[in-house]
């Protein structure tokens, strides 16, 4: 595994490409802002033998944004865990009510919480899934935007 590169994302910033998000000090100079979401991309070897010598677990999905990337399981026995895009397997966006097969895995630095990884969609809902490649739906979209700002009530005169 070679080490991580530096590339340069603009003049005077740099991206590493294994960990987080670029942000620029007062100084004008920048850092690296670790992302606590270990995704398929940031896992080591290591953290992968770790989740496939956890048994399979069931769970239904509680909420999934597509647009945000991420959401939850309920598990058979009540607990909610956190799923991110990049650890769905197959090529369907999960819906709510779908019933899915997944490992735990352990979130650093900590290793108190858990995420689920290799989730697979086992019980479709009747609803109609989208592909991955499909567009976003107009529900979708409306789903990952910021609610706009209440509007000041009229005076009346």
């Amino acid at each position: 595994m070679s080490e991580p590169k530096d590339i340069p994302a603009s003049p005077g910033l740099t991206h590493n490409t294994s960990l987080g998000s670029i942000s620029e000090s007062p100084s004008g100079r920048s850092s690296l802002i670790p992302n606590p979401i270990i995704t398929k991309r940031t896992r080591t070897l290591s953290m992968l033998e770790m989740a496939m010598e956890n048994p399979i677990e069931h769970g239904v999905i509680k909420s999934f944004c597509r647009v945000k990337g991420h959401g939850f399981i309920k598990k058979d026995d009540g607990e909610d865990i956190f799923v991110h895009v990049s650890d769905i397997d197959g090529e369907y966006v999960p819906r709510v009510g779908d019933e899915v097969s997944f490992r735990k895995l352990q979130i650093p630095p900590k290793m108190e919480k858990f995420q689920a990884v290799h989730v697979q969609i086992t019980n479709f809902t009747p609803e109609v899934h989208q592909r991955w490649t499909s567009p976003l739906t107009p529900e979708e979209g409306r789903e990952g935007s910021r609610p706009s700002s209440p509007t000041s009530p009229q005076k009346k005169k």
